[in-house]
């Protein structure tokens, strides 16, 4: 067997990383989506998609091209949120779930029509219906694929269809409830807003841990004392501004643009503490599907922005 030379392993890398880049260009939006709904969260589902795409990236020398990337992109993605999920102890839930009769009546399935209202009620259901009703019925994957995706069998992706589109045929559209407000999370996020308007760079470092993290989807990854991100905005040409806000219930920071009609949403950053200091930034400037992804955007206390 001809081993391939150095250069020749170069080329078959660069021909598969070109193909990556063209592929999670089309694809980025339908990988969110995806990640959003199985975590609840549009927020979430940005962070998640990056960490895939960056895992996908490293295994990259050791993908079949013989194989379409698409469906193997999908299932790092699947597989990372599953993880998450059992991280924020979901899974408690679904295997307390799971103990239910596997017979289900059967009843016509709700199908891709449903649109956003399925991607909104599979939230009920533990993970793996969850991920089977989203691949069918929103993203019409068949069933041999899903299997592929989900690590089952396609009698398993039959099986789990039945049961969540019955339990989705059977439940009314739960009503939101409100997320209980953080007053120091609260009080934080207005500081941090109001020192970001005023480029008060120094008087921001002094709410931000001295090892805290950034990610600026597709830009950056790393300390956040260790990049420009703060000069980046300083030197933006682009009017902006940040504000408080909430994204699907999920208190945030929301960047906007200014339009001639005025000041809009463009994007959104969340920020996580630990003892009232930032230890993480997750910037999404460049991600524009995300604020279209969500169900709600709301701008806390800032009426003006909208005139």
């Amino acid at each position: 067997m001809d081993i391939p030379s150095e250069k020749d392993a170069r080329g078959i890398f660069e021909a598969r990383y070109l193909a990556f880049l063209e592929t999670i260009t089309h694809l980025r939006p339908s990988l969110h989506r995806y990640c959003s709904r199985m975590t609840g969260s549009v927020l979430d589902g940005e962070d998640i998609v990056q960490d895939a795409l960056f895992q996908a990236y490293r295994k990259l020398d050791t993908f079949d091209d013989d194989r379409p990337l698409a469906p193997w992109l999908f299932r790092i993605a699947h597989n990372r949120c599953i993880d998450f999920l059992r991280r924020r102890e979901v899974r408690v839930e679904a295997e307390t779930d799971a103990m239910t009769p596997d017979f289900v009546k059967p009843v016509d399935p709700p199908g891709p029509a449903l649109g956003r209202a399925v991607e909104q009620l599979v939230l009920t259901l533990p993970p793996k219906e969850r991920a089977c009703v989203l691949l069918k019925d929103v993203f019409d994957y068949t069933l041999e694929e899903i299997a592929e995706l989900v690590d089952s069998t396609v009698g398993g992706v039959k099986a789990a269809l039945n049961r969540g589109r019955s339990k989705l045929a059977a439940l009314p559209e739960p009503p939101k409830s409100p997320r209980e407000t953080n007053p120091e999370l609260s009080h934080l996020l207005h500081l941090y807003v109001e020192r970001f308007n005023r480029r008060d760079w120094d008087g921001l470092r002094d709410l931000i841990s001295a090892d805290a993290r950034l990610r600026v989807a597709d830009k950056f990854e790393g300390r956040l004392d260790e990049s420009p991100y703060f000069g980046n905005y300083d030197r933006w040409s682009v009017p902006w501004q940040l504000a408080v806000g909430e994204v699907d219930g999920e208190p945030a920071i929301i960047i906007l643009g200014r339009t001639p009609s005025g000041w809009i949403p463009k994007s959104a950053v969340r920020l996580e503490v630990v003892d009232q200091q930032i230890v993480r930034v997750l910037d999404l400037l460049h991600c524009s599907w995300i604020l279209s992804a969500a169900s709600s955007v709301v701008i806390a206390d800032s009426p003006e922005y909208y005139a």
